[in-house]
């Protein structure tokens, strides 16, 4: 009648579990706090890199749209020598333009929400 080892483990297994328990931990909150905000990050990149690609597109169309308006449209611009007048308005157009977007993104330049209160 003696007793089994099955039913008394040594202390020893204990102490295996838990560091091996405490290094799963450290494991799995490492990955918690890099993978997700680098989740996050990947998708914000995402949008952004989407975004700019289609309000390049419509900023070459607006712009090529501008000019072709200004050389069919109007008779001021028909000329050899007046020709080059469209082309420069249009150019003073497109700088204006970045102009505004530029004076918005530096306007806003944090990616953190300000507090009500701030």
């Amino acid at each position: 009648m003696g007793v089994t080892s099955a039913s008394n483990p040594p202390t020893e297994n204990k102490a295996e579990g838990s560091l091996g328990d405490t290094i799963q931990l450290v494991k799995d909150y490492a990955r918690q706090e890099t993978l997700g905000p680098l989740r996050g990050w990947a998708r914000y990149l995402g949008f952004g890199a989407s975004g700019s690609l289609v309000i390049g597109i419509g900023f070459v169309v607006l712009a090529v749209g501008i000019l072709r308006l200004l050389q069919t449209e109007t008779t001021a611009f028909s000329g050899p020598s007046t020709s080059i007048l469209a082309y420069l308005i249009t150019l003073a157009v497109c700088v204006v333009v970045i102009g505004v977007a530029g004076w918005q993104i530096s306007k806003r330049t944090s990616l953190q929400r300000k507090e009500k209160g701030s």
